[in-house]
Parts: structure tokens; sequence; C-alpha cells
């Protein structure tokens, strides 16, 4: 079983955030893989799903972001999973918008939600880091990720958790190198493989 996590927000002021991006790939999948109804555990809306071959629980902690590691340790838990079969989708501040890199381990780069569930579960779970560029300045940081995305970034932000859901077997499988090129292939296929600016495209 693999327990795949999204971040974000709880609550409707936050629903349309780019920290939220986690939550909103987390429901193309549940809605692409008729996942159960989310069900309030585990500090969090819990879905079980099976993807491909693999059973998955999908988790959207409603804790707050920077306590994301209370709902994840707990599922865990529960449900005895090794970390290294928790998977956590994630905004990444430091990848160019609308591209996707998977891997395990490695710094928190300052996102709280990683900080947190490390603190609680340990380091070396994979993480799915979804794109939505830097703002260019460090002290924008906290209002950027907390504003919505702009009308011009839904199409890619769309096409991008689709991509997601689309090759979530990959993903639970444990085939992150596959579900990488393809959701690629994807994104460039849908004329989004050279996002320069946030919400345009080139």
């Amino acid at each position: 079983m693999r327990l795949i996590v999204g971040l974000g927000n709880p609550g409707a002021r936050y629903a349309g955030n780019r920290h939220n991006i986690g939550f909103l790939a987390i429901d193309a999948i549940a809605r692409q893989h008729r996942a159960s109804p989310f069900r309030h555990r585990f500090q969090g809306e819990a879905a079980e799903v099976v993807l491909g071959t693999e059973r998955a629980i999908l988790l959207k902690p409603t804790t707050f972001m920077n306590e994301s590691g209370r709902s994840v340790s707990e599922a865990q838990r529960f449900y005895k999973i090794p970390l290294g079969d928790v998977i956590v989708l994630h905004d990444e501040l430091d990848l160019a918008p609308a591209k996707l890199r998977v891997k395990v381990g490695g710094g928190n780069a300052g996102h709280n939600g990683l900080r947190s569930i490390t603190a609680q579960c340990g380091n070396d779970y994979r993480r799915v880091r979804l794109g939505i560029g830097h703002p260019g300045d460090k002290a924008l940081v906290h209002s950027y990720v907390l504003n919505d995305f702009g009308k011009a970034e839904q199409p890619w932000v769309e096409d991008l958790c689709r991509a997601v859901a689309d090759h979530a077997g990959l993903l639970a499988a444990g085939e992150d190198a596959s579900f990488q090129n393809k959701v690629h292939l994807a994104m460039a296929g849908r004329g989004w493989d050279d996002v320069k600016t946030l919400g345009a495209r080139n």
C-alpha cells in the first residue's frame, strides 16, 4: 500500500493558492481513478484508491501546512506503511511553472510542510515537486505562495494535475523515472514545455 499525500492549507480561502497545488493534484487523482469519498481521518481528508495494481491512501492534511507531519505520521502508523512508500506532492519554488520532478529525501528548501513531515516521519520519503516558479525576491515568497494562481496560469495548473493523475499508476508502482517522463511529454504536448514567465506560454 502507498500513502500519497498532497500538501496545502485547509479551507475555501486557501483553495486556489499556489501553496495548495498538492491538494489540487490529489483531487485530480481521486477523480480520475474513482477514489472512495474523502472522509475526515488522520487529522486530514483521506480516500482509498487503486492505482494500477497498487492500493493507495490519498491524504490531504487539514492541520495547516506547518503541521502536516502530524497527519502524515498518524496515517503512516495506522497502515504500517514504510517511509519509502510515502509519496508527497507539493509546490516547488525552485522549479519553473508547469515542471515536475521526483526525488527521494534531500533538503526541504524552506518548505514548512516538508519540514514538518521530516520531523515527524523521517526524511527518506518520495517527493513529487510541482513547479510554481519563484517571484524573484525572497521577501515576496510568503505572499506569492499564499496568493491564488492567476487566470492565465489556470490552464497549465489543470494540465499538470491531469497529467499527474493520468500517470499515477506509474508513481504508485515506484516507476518514478517513467512517471516523470510521461508527465513531461504530456506537458510538452500541451505546449507547456518552456514556460519562462508565470502564466504565459512561450
